[in-house]
């Protein structure tokens, strides 16, 4: 088990960091077998800063996202997916890099609520609305 509390699982010989990564990826098998998509990809990696070496000589390694999925539309367009069930501070600022470093990809993170997959931050806020209808009753 993880720090998040993440329960690791492997499908089809594939080792998955979470339940609900394995839940995406049997998602994503299907919508390719029902042709909603072309294909996809696992664990793909962007490099949001480059290595360098830094004044005094030291070599400073590359920083990368890891994302869970790539997923190649129907459309011709690409979406990045990375499934998310909170956002660390490091996540946050890679997401910002991400979208710094490639201005011209889609990267969504997902979460999976009520048996659908949203965006994050679609629940994010439906989460902040939800509390504050509680707190109002």
């Amino acid at each position: 088990m993880s720090k998040y509390g993440a329960e690791k699982i492997n499908i089809d010989g594939i080792n998955f960091d979470s339940k609900i990564e394995g839940k995406y990826y049997e998602k994503c098998k299907e919508d390719k077998a029902k042709g909603l998509i072309l294909n996809f990809e696992l664990q793909p990696k962007y490099i949001i800063q480059p290595k360098y070496t830094n004044a005094e000589g030291k070599n400073i390694r590359a920083i990368i996202l890891k994302a869970d999925f790539l997923i190649y539309e129907i459309n011709g367009t690409e979406t990045v997916i990375d499934i998310k069930g909170m956002a660390t501070a490091e996540a946050l600022m890679k997401r910002k890099m991400f979208g710094y470093t490639h201005p011209k990809e889609k990267l969504l993170w997902i979460v999976r609520y009520g048996g659908q997959w949203i965006g994050y931050d679609e629940n994010k806020k439906g989460v902040a609305k939800r509390k504050k209808e509680r707190v109002a009753k």
